[in-house]
Formats: C-alpha cells, structure tokens, sequence
C-alpha cells in the first residue's frame, strides 16, 4: 500500500548566508581613506537554524520587519537559491510569485509571455491553449495582451504574473508581497480566488506585511525575527504577539 505524504514542505536546520562584497580602491585619495578595510567580503547571516514543516492544505504567513529573512526563505522553498547548511523538501508541482516579471521577455506580448510561463511550470501547448483564454479573462488584460510588456504598468505585470500561477494547476503556491502593487480591485478578486485554491486543498505560503491579511486569510503565522523562527502557531495568536511588539 503507498504510503501518503502528508508535508507539502520540510524546512530541515536551514543556514542561509550571503557575501557583501566592497568595491576596491582605485584612486590613490580611496586608498588613503579605506586602508583598514580588509578585502574580505562581509557575511550577512540571513537565516539561522530554521527547522519547520507545513503541511498539505494549509495556508500559511511568513511575518517580519523588514530584513528578517521571509523572502529569502520563500525563494530557498523554490529553489531559486540553496541553503549553506541544512536542506528543504517539497512534495508535489509548486508555483511562485516571488518577483515581478520575473521571466517575462520584455520585447515579446503578454500573450506570448503566458505560453513561456506557463510552459516554464510544466504545461504542454494543448493544456496551454485551453487555459489561456481563462488565463486573459482573470487578469483583465485584454485590451493589451497583444503588447510588449515592456509597456505595462507594475500592476499589469503582477496582474498577468498572477493569472498565469493560478492557471498551472499547482499543489503548493508560493507568493511573496507583489500583491500589494495591484489595485484594491484586484487585490479582492486575488483573495478570492486564493480562497478557492485553499478551499480545494492546495498548500499556500504568503510573504505579507498585512495582518488583516494573515488573520482573514490564513491559518497560520510564522514570524521570523533576526533569521530565526520568534513564532509559530494560529495566525490571530502570533499576529496578536507581532504587533505588540512591531506594531
């Protein structure tokens, strides 16, 4: 009998760190004034010794001041990057919005854009062409789908970048703040339509500043502070702690 996996993502004694690297000295006036500082780059330690996992089906916050390592736990859960030590495994087809644009070709439409996205997430022509007319509709783009993207607004970008990630048919859904550069409009209808997503089972992680958000939309709240885990628990308890202190 085949056993069922139950986690959609284990985050097993994550290390990430960055170099910072400094320009060097050219002139002789920079040498002068920088002579103490040592060619060796700065670490930054981003994030230190998390250990968590989430579930299928649920539907989680990462919360944080600014720095604290949210956005760079959501890209090591989509393999952008790599920890330095430890290691993350996720369980069935994942889908992100982590950055705007992110693999749109500029000079080529929005249309043209949809076929390499989606094709990126693993579809076949037939299962595009089925898709993309839904795709167009939801991102109410289609008095400009035909464009280069290059002429888009922000909002138009996240709002086709959007349309694409929920139309690849994805267990685990990735999204870090870019919904906050749509209208309030938009906004409501991306909700929404998250809402149906969780409603059918499937693993959602939202970077947010919004606590309205993370307590009308997820089940639970995981707060970073200084790259560590401060938090973990249902959103209303650890939102409640986060603002006593951010707030």
């Amino acid at each position: 009998m085949e056993k069922t996996v139950k986690e959609a993502i284990i985050v097993k004694n994550v290390y990430k760190d960055f170099k910072l690297f400094y320009d060097k000295a050219n002139t002789l006036k920079e040498k002068i004034l920088f002579f103490k500082k040592s060619n060796k780059p700065d670490v930054l330690h981003i994030l230190k010794d998390i250990d968590l996992v989430i579930n299928k089906g649920e539907t989680v916050a990462l919360i944080g001041v600014n720095g604290s390592g949210k956005s760079t736990l959501l890209k090591l859960m989509t393999k952008i990057i790599y920890p330095n030590k430890g290691k993350i495994i996720t369980n069935g087809k994942l889908t992100s919005l982590l950055e705007l644009g992110a693999g749109f070709h500029p000079d080529f439409s929005g249309r043209e854009n949809i076929y390499f996205n989606a094709s990126i997430f693993g579809l076949t022509r037939k299962e595009i062409d089925a898709r993309v007319p839904e795709i167009i509709k939801f991102s109410e783009l289609e008095e400009f789908i035909d464009n280069p993207v290059r002429t888009y607004s922000s909002g138009m970008y996240m709002r086709l970048a959007f349309s694409v990630a929920i139309n690849v048919d994805a267990d685990i859904l990735l999204i870090d703040e870019i919904l906050a550069v749509g209208d309030q409009h938009f906004q409501d209808r991306c909700y929404e339509k998250m809402a149906e997503l969780k409603t059918s089972g499937k693993t959602i992680v939202l970077v947010t500043h919004s606590m309205d958000a993370v307590n009308k939309f997820c089940d639970r709240a995981i707060w970073l502070y200084e790259g560590r885990v401060k938090m973990d628990g249902p959103s209303a308890e650890v939102t409640k702690e986060y603002l006593k202190i951010c707030g």
